[in-house]
Parts: structure tokens; C-alpha cells; sequence
């Protein structure tokens, strides 16, 4: 069978290929009634509208590139970050039929193989995921005039909006936790110190730690578990009699209390652990962790909802969004 085409269409709503073509490229012109015919006649015919033509009338390809500066290997692991971000930005720009074309960013040729992709004109706009402090496609894009959006305060100064989660509060309010509950040699596993998230949970713990007269005792992961069980041995090995430990993220924490069960020793009655994000698996670890929860779901939400507002010529104001302790029997 052909494919019906939009002649077919008018024909059938009893209107011109003119009007017609307004109505499939959404413009608020058309009467009401004339609308309703068009967009019945579109149902009985199955009429499906050709993007590219499409595209050459509204400046628009209705797909956005969600850009993740990680290796495949990172981005489809064990870490639920990603994929949660990727599945609820997603969620938010279909429901706006919007397309989302995932793009991997992790060396050279790929930066350039993404820069080469968005300058010609395959997608409306560009939201980054995963930012380290030397990756050049923050200012790379943001030279191209496409619309961008950053998961995250970018680590370069260049002139993107983004949407992020209070870091630095979130990491004073997980270590104020360990000093309350009376912890006087309290580590951190922090994260790398290329990326925002790992610079400023990082000065929250220091915050904390120089109004109550404690010392700073640190070792540097990366946000994987192995990374976490690793920093925990040194931790351990530098100072064996830490009583707590503030982990930045959630992951490299169940990679600390494999440690320290290995190590003979007993959460939370020697040593006390908080760590950060409330991914699903801290309800189940042994005991279950206390961390600060990381609104992921929402700050993807608020990441399309900037990104639309670009579109629109809106507001492009960061978004800080809160993080919230969740208590649990580990701290």
C-alpha cells in the first residue's frame, strides 16, 4: 500500500494542502472545526508526517541530544545514576514528543564526532550528564548557539544553565548527623575531585569538621564500589581508630562496608557510615545505610523544564534543588 500523503489528507478533511499543513506542524491559526477535520482525517488515513519535510518548515527536529561524558562501560554498570537520569529525562521530553538521542562522550574522537553531530542541525537542543573538569564540549557547544543544559554545575566556567541538588548542604547535613551522635574520628571517601559533585561534598564535610574542632581525614574514589571498598582499607590503614565515615556517594559506600566487615569491624558500633544519593540497593545493604537523598527523578524533570524554556526564550536561571537525610540503622 502507499504511504497517504498530506494531499490525501486535505483531500479528505475538504480543505487545502496549505491548511493542512498547518495543522500537522501545530500552528494555532486554523479554526477550531477546520483542526478537528484535519487531524480526523489524519486518523482514518493513518497518515504519518514526513520529519524532514516537516523540519524545513519549523526549524524544528523535535529530538534533543542527551550527552553522557562517560565510557559505555560506566554508563550501563551497576550505577543506577545513569540510567535513572537518562530513563526520566526521556520520559519528560516523549511525553512532549520530543526524541532522545543518547550520545556517549568519554575521548576525543567522540567529543568531536558529538560536536560534528549537533552543528549540523540533528537536534533542537542539548542536555549534558556526567561533566568532568576538562571536558572541552561545554564551551564546544555553547559556541554553536544550540540551546544546553547541564545535569550538574559544569566544572568549567562557561555560560550553561544547569540544574543540580545541594551538594554542599546535603554533605554538612550527613556529617553534622555523625557529630551529634557523639563520632570524634570522622573520615571521608570522597569523590573524585574533577567533578563538581565531588568537589563540593567534599567541602561540606570540611565545613562541618572545622566548626567542631575535629580533623580532616581523607582518601579520593571515584563513585564506583570498588573505588569505596579500596579508600575504606587505606582509611583504615591510616587511621585504624576512626569511628565513622561520611562516604560521597552511595555506591562507593556499599564498596566501604564490604571493607569494613572484612576487617572485623561492626556498623554502626565501631565505625558509623553515611553515604549519599538513597539509591535503591542503601535500604538492603547490612545494616541498611543512612544517606542524603538525591532527588535524580527531579532534577531530570527540571533539566527538560529548562531546556524547553530555552526554546521558548524563557527564563535560564540554575536550579538547586534540596536533598533530604534519610536515616537508617548504619549512622
Amino acid at each position: 500500500m502507499r504511504r497517504p500523503t498530506l494531499e490525501a489528507v486535505a483531500a479528505r478533511a475538504g480543505v487545502s494542502r496549505a491548511t493542512a499543513s498547518r495543522v500537522v506542524n501545530g500552528q494555532t491559526t486554523v479554526a477550531p472545526h477546520i483542526r478537528d477535520a484535519v487531524l480526523r482525517a489524519i486518523d482514518e488515513l493513518g497518515y504519518v508526517p514526513n520529519s524532514a519535510a516537516r523540519s524545513l518548515v519549523t526549524q524544528r527536529t523535535d529530538s534533543v541530544a542527551l550527552v553522557v561524558s562517560e565510557p559505555g562501560t560506566r554508563v550501563f554498570s551497576e550505577d543506577p545514576l545513569f540510567s535513572t537520569a537518562i530513563r526520566s529525562a526521556s520520559v519528560e521530553l516523549e511525553a512532549i514528543n520530543k526524541q532522545v538521542v543518547l550520545m556517549l562522550a568519554s575521548s576525543p574522537k567522540s567529543h568531536a564526532r558529538v560536536e560534528r553531530y549537533i552543528s549540523g542541525g540533528h537536534v533542537d537542543g542539548v542536555m549534558l550528564l556526567s561533566m568532568h573538569g576538562a571536558d572541552p564540549l561545554p564551551a564546544a557547544l555553547s559556541r554553536l548557539r544550540v540551546p544546553v543544559v547541564s545535569y550538574g554545575r559544569p566544572a568549567v566556567p562557561v555560560d550553561i544553565p544547569f540544574v543540580d541538588n545541594d551538594n554542599v548542604g546535603g554533605a554538612e547535613a550527613g556529617v553534622r548527623r555523625l557529630v551529634e551522635t557523639g563520632r570524634r574520628r570522622i573520615a571521608t571517601i570522597a569523590g573524585p575531585q574533577d567533578m563538581i559533585a565531588g568537589q563540593d561534598r567534599l567541602s561540606g564535610y570540611r565545613n562541618v569538621l572545622r566548626d567542631s574542632d575535629r580533623r580532616s581525614i581523607v582518601a579520593v574514589g571515584d563513585f564506583t564500589r570498588e573505588s569505596g571498598a579500596v579508600a575504606m582499607r587505606q582509611l583504615l590503614g591510616d587511621d585504624p581508630a576512626l569511628d565513622a565515615v561520611f562516604v560521597a556517594n552511595d555506591l562507593m559506600a556499599v564498596g566501604a562496608l564490604q571493607s569494613l566487615r572484612q576487617a572485623g569491624r561492626r556498623v554502626p558500633d565501631d565505625v558509623a557510615v553515611v553515604g549519599f544519593d538513597d539509591i535503591e540497593a542503601a535500604k538492603y545493604t547490612e545494616p541498611p545505610l543512612t544517606t542524603l537523598r538525591h532527588p535524580v527523578v527531579e532534577q531530570a524533570a527540571a533539566m527538560v523544564r529548562l531546556l524547553l524554556n530555552l526554546f521558548e526564550g524563557g527564563p535560564s536561571e540554575p536550579i538547586i534543588l534540596p536533598t533530604e537525610l534519610v536515616i537508617r540503622e548504619s549512622a
